[in-house]
């Protein structure tokens, strides 16, 4: 589980604790540009965090008397920063409804490869910021290989260029 202490705004990046996988050791992944500014926005709405609280605590939602009787306005109590989110699946299901898309969690690792992959990124530099241990689980993830191996054996039809 993430905490503030897991973010360094001044260095771009996030470090990720072990794993559920035996290698997992953890590891820093600079942020992207949105990352960073999501983070950046998300944490002024928590002004009193310190370094051990979690970046996506425990709390609880409920309608906000007659007006959220009325008009289903919804507001946030019993937040304990010091308690992580018991649950994903909820948070998850109503980011894929509101965004109107379909996937499973697991699907932006496979996406996040393939796009550093397509990016002409090393495959060191997609083991590292993945935590793959391996090229072949890399390769899982990523299709890319296959489509650039293609290309690449497509050069052979065409005529060779001659150099004057």
């Amino acid at each position: 589980m993430l905490r503030w202490r897991n973010v360094d705004f001044l260095d771009r990046a996030l470090t990720a604790g072990k794993s559920k996988t035996a290698g997992g050791e953890g590891r820093t992944v600079p942020l992207s540009e949105t990352a960073l500014e999501s983070l950046q926005n998300w944490r002024r709405q928590f002004p009193e965090a310190e370094p051990d609280h979690f970046i996506f605590p425990s709390e609880r939602y409920g309608l906000d008397g007659e007006n959220g009787y009325l008009r289903g306005a919804q507001v946030r109590y019993n937040m304990r920063p010091e308690v992580p989110l018991g649950s994903w699946k909820v948070a998850w299901k109503n980011a894929l409804e509101t965004a109107k898309v379909q996937c499973r969690w697991h699907d932006l690792r496979h996406t996040f490869v393939s796009r550093m992959a397509e990016s002409m990124a090393s495959d060191a530099t997609i083991m590292a910021l993945s935590g793959h241990l391996s090229v072949k689980m890399k390769e899982r993830y990523s299709h890319v290989q296959a489509e650039a191996s293609r290309q690449a054996i497509a050069t052979l039809d065409r005529p060779p260029v001659t150099v004057q």
